[in-house]
């Protein structure tokens, strides 16, 4: 997951940042739309997702191996696992399943080698019971292309008010 987090000054096209900005809004749509078959087919198999927690109130966790995360998958067949729990009610985090409004904003990205780094920062609006809460935070995506748009093929997404009231699940982020 470091290549993730450098930062890196190669030249962007504007072509590149509108096709990563269209297909990172595809993602927030199909968590929107509850669209989980859509969502899965936007990451890599082997993809790494990430979400850590605070070490310290101005320190994250540093491997999802070694230290707590908030969630962590090592590849899509987590994600995979969580989609049947929350279609199935098995998911104590998704019933009942909150209705949401991801918001991002694509603030940096970079095409180094055969990948693009791309830096969000996001918010998401959730009722669940009467209850409305916001996340926010920043997420950094590794994306290949595939096809004629891209895969993620690794996301870490940081959650930076942490201190929730509840089960955070992958469509409140």
């Amino acid at each position: 997951m470091n290549a993730v987090n450098e930062s890196s000054h190669h030249t962007v096209t504007v072509a590149a940042w509108h096709s990563v900005l269209r297909f990172l809004g595809q993602e927030a749509k199909h968590l929107d739309d509850k669209d989980w078959d859509a969502w899965l087919a936007l990451y890599a198999p082997d993809v790494d997702y990430w979400v850590p927690a605070w070490d310290s109130d101005g320190t994250l966790v540093t491997d999802p191996t070694k230290h707590v995360s908030l969630i962590y998958y090592k590849n899509r067949g987590g994600l995979e696992d969580r989609v049947f729990r929350i279609r199935t009610g098995r998911s104590a985090s998704s019933t009942p399943l909150a209705r949401t409004s991801h918001q991002f904003q694509l603030i940096d990205l970079s095409e180094p080698d055969d990948v693009v780094l791309a830096r969000t920062n996001w918010v998401v609006h959730t009722v669940t019971e009467h209850a409305v809460r916001s996340y926010f935070g920043t997420a950094h995506y590794t994306l290949k292309p595939h096809n004629d748009s891209w895969l993620i093929h690794a996301k870490k997404t940081i959650v930076l008010n942490d201190r929730i009231d509840q089960v955070l699940d992958v469509f409140h982020i």
